[in-house]
Formats: C-alpha cells, structure tokens, sequence
C-alpha cells in the first residue's frame, strides 16, 4: 500500500505565497513523474506542474513564472512553491505520483487533496 500525504495548503492574501508539500509512503519500490493539479469548484481538475524522476519539469502556462515544482528522491517528497499568487489560483490542490511497488506493480496514487483559498 502506497499513500500520498500533502500539507501546506491555507488562505492566503493575493501577491502572497504558499509552499505545498507531498509525501509518499509505504511500500514504495520507486516513483516515476510527480505532481500537482488542481481543481476548483465547478472546473475539471488540471495538471499543475509536473517533474520527472530526473529532475524535468512542465507547467500550466497559467502559472508559468510563479509556480516552481521540486522534488527530494530521498524522501520521496515533491513540493510545489507559490508566489505571486492570484484569485484565481483558489482551488484543492491534489498530488499525483506514478508508483511502483514493491511487487513492482505502477499505477498512478494520489493525495487527498489541500485547499488553498487566494483573497483579493
């Protein structure tokens, strides 16, 4: 069994930032790409930002600029920095990983999700 624990959601004024954690445990034999999506009342959820095992990254072009995404093999941790942040950011953010464990089965996990509210 394989869980994905994210922290660091909350209210944040507009222009501020946010740092979002993502931790995996359990029976991990290795994880592939992770990352973040999003989704806001009423939308469908969206990739974020993404980042191979190797370090390679990708984000939404709404949040290019802003949002960095890293990660920590040794902890099996991804995290997502927020600056700069809008209104429009406003939604539950969920962690995604790529999987395998140790029978070495791979399927995708996710987070349970973390609000983050932006004001105006």
């Amino acid at each position: 069994q394989v869980q994905l624990v994210e922290s660091g959601g909350g209210l944040v004024q507009a222009g501020g930032s946010l740092r979002l954690s993502c931790a995996a445990s359990g029976s991990i034999f290795s994880i592939n790409a992770m990352g973040w999506y999003r989704q806001a009342p009423g939308k469908q959820r969206e990739l974020v930002a993404g980042i191979t095992r190797g370090g390679s990254t990708n984000y939404a072009d709404s949040v290019k600029g802003r949002f960095t995404i890293s990660r920590d093999n040794a902890k099996n941790t991804v995290y997502l920095q927020m600056n700069s942040l809008k209104p429009e950011d406003t939604a539950v953010y969920y962690c995604n990983a790529y999987v395998g464990d140790t029978y070495r089965r791979f399927r995708d996990y996710w987070g349970q999700g973390t609000q983050v509210t932006v004001s105006s």
